[in-house]
């Protein structure tokens, strides 16, 4: 994956953020991605796992990044909803192996929610993404 482009914000003396970014500044196009859940192109769940879900939620974002010229890279925020807590420390290993693969080591701002239920029943994430791509 491609360097990440935009300034990451973190007070120095502020223990190290592991995952995600406490600020990003950033100047330039900005794209929204609306929610995306774990389903593909064909709005079929391929995978019925919380880990497998969250690789298709990823690449989905992914491809709409792409549509608008920009990449994972250009990601300066995201917020993820999931239904089960659990289940993501569970499984956080394999979720950060995932995101590694499919996003790389660009870590924009994040927050994390749990819900009790997704529109879509079989979705156990959600993430909505925010890009910029500098001018």
């Amino acid at each position: 994956m491609s360097a990440y482009v935009h300034e990451i914000l973190h007070p120095a003396n502020w223990k190290k953020a592991s995952g995600y970014a406490n600020g990003i500044a950033a100047s330039g196009r900005t794209v929204w991605v609306g929610g995306q859940i774990g389903w593909n192109g064909d709005q079929l769940f391929e995978a019925k796992d919380l880990v497998g879900q969250t690789r298709q939620a990823l690449q989905n974002i992914v491809d709409v990044l792409r549509e608008a010229g920009a990449g994972p890279e250009h990601l300066v925020r995201m917020t993820w909803y999931i239904t089960d807590k659990r289940a993501y420390l569970d499984n956080l290993k394999e979720i950060g192996a995932a995101y590694r693969d499919v996003i790389g080591r660009n870590f924009p701002a994040m927050a994390m929610v749990q819900v009790v239920a997704l529109i879509e029943d079989e979705a156990k994430v959600e993430i909505e993404a925010t890009a910029v791509v500098p001018d």
